[in-house]
C-alpha cells in the first residue's frame, strides 16, 4: 500500500557495447577474468552490497516481492488477490533475487505513519481515530487535541488501487505545528520487534517448496525524520514551512529524530550486517527544496541514522526519487552505501552512466527502470531500456548495481504487457555476461 506523498520519476543513458567480459563492481581488467561459480540470490546481493565480485547481476522487482502482501486474503480492498496478479507473484518467488522490505515497528513497512505507540493509552489522550466505509472507499479520520487547538486528518483507500490517499492533512501551518511540539515524547514510545525480523531472514536461508534456500535478504525499511515530518502538511504547506519557518522546522526535525534515531540504533545493533532503505531525503530535493537545505533537514538528521547502521556493519541505502544531481555528494558524505531508483529524465535529471562514472566508487547503485515503462512500453522497446540500464549499471567502475524499477504496479489487474516486461527484466539479468 503506497502513501499519496511518495512521488515517482526515470533516466536513461549511452555507453556502448563491452565485448569484453567485466569485473563486476570493480574496473575492468584487461587480464584473464575468472569464471565465477553461480551463486544463489543471498550471496549475489550481499557480495554486491561489499563490492565483490558476483557470476551477474541481480535482479529485483523492488516492492513485488518486497512488500508484505498475502494473496489468500480475501478482503475486497486487498488487489493482490486478483489472479492477474498470481503469475506475476510467483515470478518474483521463483525468479529473482529476493530484497524483503521489513520494519521493527510495523507490517507494511512503507506505512510510515501506521505505527501505533506502545504507550497506546499516553496516544490516546491526543489522537482519535475513527474508520469507516462510504462510496466504496475506506477512510480514517484522526482528530489531534493539543495546545488549545484542533487539528484534522482525513485519508482514504479505494478497493482497486493499492495507495492511501491523504485528502486532509494534520498540520496547515506555523500554527499548528507550534501546537504539535507540545506532543510529549511519550506519545512516540514505539514497540521494536528485533525477533520478527531475524526469523524472517531464518526462513529466507531454509529452502522453498522449490527447493530453494538462500533466495534473499532482509532489508529493513525506515523513515528518516524528514519523512515524518513531512507527510504531517500538504506538499505545498510543507514547502512554505520549510523554507519560511526554518527554525520551527528544525525542532520538528529533532522532535521526531529523538524516537526515529533510537529505533535506528536499537535495530542496527541487535539486527546486524544489513541492508537498510530510508525513504524520505526527496522531499529535500528541487523543485521542492533547495540543495543547501538538504544539508540542514536530511544530513543534519538523517545522518546519523547512516552512521549507525554502518557501525554495526549495515549498509544504508538512500532512497531518493526525482532530481537527484545537486544532492549525490551530501548522500555520499553521509557514508551511505547505495542508492535508488536513480530515475532517468524526464522524471530524474541525471543518467545512470554518470552516476556509475562518478560515484559508482562508493555507491552501489540499484535501479534505473521507470515504472511507467513497466506498465506503457511495448515489450520490444522495453527490452531495450533494459539492455541500456545494464550496461550503464555496470559499466567501467563501481562497487555493484542491482536492476530494479523505480515503484510498482498499484492497481487490481496485471496486464500481459505488464508480465512480459518483468519477464524481460529476468530474462536480460539472468543472462547477462559481466
Amino acid at each position: 500500500m503506497r502513501h499519496s506523498w511518495q512521488s515517482s520519476w526515470f533516466a536513461v543513458s549511452s555507453m556502448s557495447f563491452r565485448s569484453s567480459r567485466r569485473l563486476p563492481n570493480s574496473v575492468t581488467s584487461k587480464s584473464k577474468v575468472p569464471v565465477l561459480e553461480t551463486m544463489n540470490s543471498r550471496e549475489r546481493l550481499m557480495a554486491t552490497l561489499r563490492g565483490e565480485p558476483v557470476d551477474r547481476p541481480a535482479v529485483s522487482f523492488y516492492e513485488v516481492g518486497g512488500f508484505h502482501v498475502d494473496p489468500s486474503d480475501p478482503d475486497e480492498f486487498n488487489v493482490y488477490n486478483d489472479t492477474s496478479w498470481q503469475p506475476l507473484l510467483r515470478l518474483v518467488e521463483e525468479r529473482t533475487d529476493l530484497i524483503r522490505m521489513r520494519s521493527p515497528i510495523r507490517l507494511r513497512s512503507h506505512e510510515a505513519m501506521a505505527a501505533k505507540s506502545a504507550v497506546d493509552n499516553r496516544r490516546d489522550k491526543f489522537f482519535k481515530t475513527e474508520e469507516y466505509v462510504k462510496n466504496g472507499c475506506r477512510f480514517a479520520a484522526t482528530t489531534l487535541k493539543i495546545g488549545g487547538r484542533n487539528m484534522t486528518m482525513l485519508t482514504r483507500r479505494s478497493p482497486d488501487i493499492d495507495t492511501i490517499w491523504t485528502v486532509e492533512h494534520l498540520l496547515k501551518g506555523p500554527d499548528d505545528l507550534r501546537a504539535y511540539l507540545e506532543l510529549p515524547d511519550e506519545v512516540f514510545t514505539e514497540d521494536i520487534d528485533i525477533a520478527a525480523l531475524v526469523e524472517e531472514d531464518r526462513e529466507l536461508a531454509r529452502p522453498s517448496t522449490g527447493g530453494l534456500a538462500d533466495r534473499g535478504i532482509i532489508m529493513v525499511d525506515t523513515e528518516d525524520p524528514i519523512c515524518a515530518a513531512a507527510s504531517l502538511f500538504s506538499m505545498e504547506d510543507f514547502t512554505v514551512v520549510a523554507l519560511t519557518e526554518q527554525k520551527l522546522f528544525h525542532r520538528l526535525l529533532e522532535k521526531l529524530s529523538r524516537h526515529i534515531q533510537a529505533r535506528t540504533r536499537k535495530t542496527a545493533e541487535e539486527f546486524p550486517g544489513h541492508l537498510w532503505r530510508i525513504y524520505g531525503p526527496e522531499y529535500a530535493t528541487e523543485p521542492y527544496l533547495p540543495p543547501y537545505l538538504f544539508k540542514e533537514y536530511v544530513v543534519r538528521y538523517t545522518g546519523p541514522m547512516v552512521k549507525a547502521i554502518q557501525e554495526h556493519g549495515g549498509f544504508a541505502r538512500i532512497h531518493c526519487h526525482g532530481r537527484i544531481r545537486a544532492v549525490l555528494d551530501y548522500i555520499v558524505g553521509m557514508g551511505a552505501a547505495a542508492i535508488d531508483p536513480i530515475e532517468p529524465p524526464p522524471y530524474g535529471d541525471v543518467e545512470l552512466a554518470y552516476v556509475r562514472r562518478e560515484y559508482g566508487k562508493e555507491l552501489v547503485l540499484f535501479g534505473n527502470l521507470e515504472i511507467a515503462d513497466i506498465e506503457n512500453a511495448e515489450p520490444r522497446d522495453f527490452e531495450k531500456i533494459v539492455e541500456k540500464s545494464l550496461l550503464d549499471g555496470t559499466g567501467g567502475q563501481g562497487r555493484g548495481f542491482v536492476l530494479m524499477p523505480s515503484s510498482a504496479p498499484t492497481g487490481r489487474k496485471i496486464t500481459p504487457r505488464i508480465m512480459a516486461n518483468y519477464e524481460t527484466m529476468v530474462r536480460l539479468a539472468t543472462k547477462f555476461n559481466l
